[in-house]
C-alpha cells in the first residue's frame, strides 16, 4: 500500500491500548497513511492480539529487540523502514484526532515545510498543551528562535524522510529519557518547519503517565541527553542566539525540573549535587549569559544549583517557589533591562496563553 505518510507506533507491553491507537490512525486518517507498529522486546503475535480483527491486515508489525529501556530504538527502526515522503511517530497510549494527518500534510504542502509540529491535546478533556509558544500571528514557516520551537521536545507531527536522511538525524538510542531532544533540536534548527496551530490534535493519552517511573534516576542518567546534545559539533556550530534559546529552555524545563521532581532530601547526595552543578556550568559555557532572561526566582534556584552551599531542603523550596506564577519574583528578571526580551517571563507567558 502506497501512502505519503508512514505512521510508526512503538509498543513494549501487550497491556498498552494499542488497539485504540491503531483505530485512531486507520479510522480517521487512513487515506494518507501506511501504519507500522514496532513491537519492542515483545513478540508480534502478543501485540497483534490487542488490535481489532478489521485492522490487523492493514498494519505492518515489526519486531525490534535491543533489551534497552528506551523507546528510541524501536522508533528509529520503524522510521528507517518508512517508504513514504513523511514519517510520523506515535506513542501506544496516544490518539490521532480524525483528519490530523491530512491537516499536517496540507500544511506541509502549503508552506513548503519539511517538518510539521502538531497541535497537542491532553487526555479525554482534550486540554490544549501550549507548546511551542510561537508568535501568535505566525503564518507559514516558523523560526527556531522567534517561535521558541525548543519548548516542543517531542517530534510529534510530520518529518520529511529526505530531511532525516540529509541530516543523518535519529533519536538517541539507549537513553531512558530525552533521546528525542537532540533529534528535534536538529529538526527545528535545520529544516523548514511549520506549526499546525488550529488543526485536529495529536492527543496524549492519560495512561501515558505511567511511562515514566516515579523512582528518581541519578542525575547523570536523567539528564544524560543534555551532555550528549552539548557534545555535538553541529550544536556548537549554531549561532549564539540559537544556542541561547535552546539552553534557556533546557535550564527551565530539564535542569530545574530535575530538582522539582526530586523532593526527597536524601536523594541529594554530594555526588548528585555535583553532577547537577556540572551540568549547569556546561549550559552556561554553551551559551554564556543566557541566564539574564530568567526570573529572579529562577536565578535564585540556579545560584543554589551552581553554588551547592544551600541545604537540599532549601534548594527544593526554591524549585517550588519558581512555580508560583504571577508573583513579581517569577515575572521580573534581576536586571529590568531584560524584561521585554523574547525569552523573559512576560513575553513567554503571554505567548503561552495565546497558544492555548
Amino acid at each position: 500500500m502506497s501512502a505519503p505518510v508512514d505512521v510508526v507506533i512503538a509498543v513494549h507491553n501487550p497491556d498498552r491500548p494499542i488497539g485504540r491507537a491503531v483505530a485512531s490512525v486507520l479510522d480517521g486518517n487512513a487515506e494518507q497513511v501506511r501504519l507500522t507498529v514496532v513491537c519492542h522486546d515483545v513478540p508480534a503475535d502478543a501485540i497483534a492480539a490487542g488490535i481489532a480483527p478489521e485492522h490487523r491486515d492493514r498494519v505492518r508489525l515489526l519486531e525490534h529487540r535491543d533489551g534497552l529501556p528506551s523507546a528510541s530504538g524501536p522508533f528509529n527502526a520503524g522510521m528507517r523502514a518508512a517508504q513514504g515522503e513523511f514519517v510520523s511517530i506515535m506513542g501506544s497510549d496516544d490518539l490521532l484526532e480524525p483528519g490530523s494527518v491530512g491537516s499536517w500534510l496540507a500544511l506541509a504542502r502549503r508552506a513548503g515545510a519539511e517538518t510539521v509540529i502538531s497541535r497537542l491535546a491532553l487526555g479525554t478533556a482534550r486540554r490544549g498543551v501550549p507548546t511551542p509558544p510561537t508568535r501568535p500571528w505566525l503564518r507559514g514557516l516558523a523560526d527556531p528562535v522567534r517561535d521558541r520551537l525548543s519548548y516542543r521536545s517531542a517530534p510529534l507531527g510530520l518529518v520529511s524522510v529526505a530531511a532525516r536522511e540529509r541530516l543523518g538525524a535519529e533519536l538517541v538510542e539507549g537513553m531512558p529519557v530525552g533521546g528525542d531532544v537532540p533529534y528535534v533540536t536538529r529538526l527545528w534548527c535545520e529544516t523548514r518547519v511549520a506549526c499546525d496551530r488550529r488543526g485536529p490534535a495529536y492527543v496524549i493519552g492519560e495512561g501515558a503517565r505511567d511511562r515514566v517511573t516515579y523512582a528518581p534516576r541519578p542525575i547523570h542518567v536523567e539528564l544524560g541527553f543534555v551532555d550528549h546534545l552539548l557534545d555535538q559539533e553541529w550544536f556548537a556550530a549554531y549561532p549564539p542566539a540559537v544556542r541561547a534559546a535552546v539552553v534557556v529552555k533546557v535550564t527551565r524545563i530539564h535542569l530545574f525540573g530535575a530538582v522539582l521532581n526530586r523532593p526527597g532530601r536524601a536523594f541529594w547526595t554530594a555526588a548528585e549535587r555535583a553532577d547537577l552543578a556540572h551540568l549547569a556550568q556546561r549550559l552556561e559555557a554553551a551559551a554564556p549569559g543566557h541566564a539574564v532572561v530568567l526570573s529572579r526566582a529562577d536565578r535564585a534556584l540556579l545560584d543554589a544549583i551552581t553554588g551547592r552551599s544551600l541545604p537540599a531542603a532549601e534548594m527544593i523550596c526554591l524549585a517550588r517557589a519558581r512555580r508560583r506564577h504571577g508573583r513579581p519574583s517569577t515575572v521580573l528578571p534581576r536586571d529590568l533591562r531584560h524584561l521585554l526580551r523574547r525569552e523573559a517571563p512576560p513575553r513567554l507567558m503571554a505567548a503561552s496563553l495565546l497558544t492555548r
